[in-house]
């Protein structure tokens, strides 16, 4: 278990792609970390499963208690109405930025890198995203590019679900190297 003592903030609310939420969780666990669940909400928050809504799934953490400094990773997942709903959410954005601020790792894969132009991020980084918001990224910046999964310093973003066991890989390896760093 190499990333045990290692936890892990993914950031969410109503409409997350089910499958951005549920693989990473699941490859972040396997691999020994803690990962919880946080959202404005405090009690549960829906997916969105492809073409239609999805499961329910349980808030560990309501936003406004959680701290940055517990965390070791904050990954955001897409869909089109989670980084959408999360973008006007100030202290999502405050959460967003501060975990920045620190250098840790931030995965935002799909649409959630909207998340990434909203706080100023992804000016000036290597990134990319479903490419429906690349003209977004690109306006607000970034460099966008059309890949799998790229990594910018502490960044890592990817397209889509088909990309998820490269982004899944990426995030693991970015918790590896921040305890050999340690």
């Amino acid at each position: 278990m190499q990333l045990t003592g290692k936890q892990v903030a993914i950031l969410a609310t109503d409409g997350f792609e089910e499958s951005e939420l549920t693989k990473p969780k699941e490859a972040l666990e396997n691999a020994g970390a803690e990962v919880h669940i946080i959202s404005p909400k405090s009690d549960t928050i829906k997916s969105w499963d492809q073409d239609d809504w999805g499961q329910e799934f349980t808030v560990d953490r309501s936003l406004n208690r959680a701290r940055v400094a517990d965390y070791d990773l904050l990954v955001l997942p897409g869909g089109q109405i989670n980084p959408d709903k999360l973008r006007i959410e100030q202290e999502a954005l405050d959460f967003i930025k501060h975990f920045h601020a620190t250098g840790k790792p931030i995965g935002a894969i799909c649409h959630a890198p909207w998340l990434l132009v909203e706080t100023g991020i992804a000016r000036d980084r290597k990134l990319t995203s479903f490419k429906s918001i690349q003209t977004d990224l690109k306006n607000a910046g970034a460099n966008w590019v059309d890949r799998s999964v790229v990594v910018d310093d502490n960044l890592i973003t990817s397209r889509n679900p088909d990309d998820l066991p490269d982004f899944n890989e990426k995030l693991i390896e970015a918790l590896v190297k921040e305890r050999i760093a340690v």
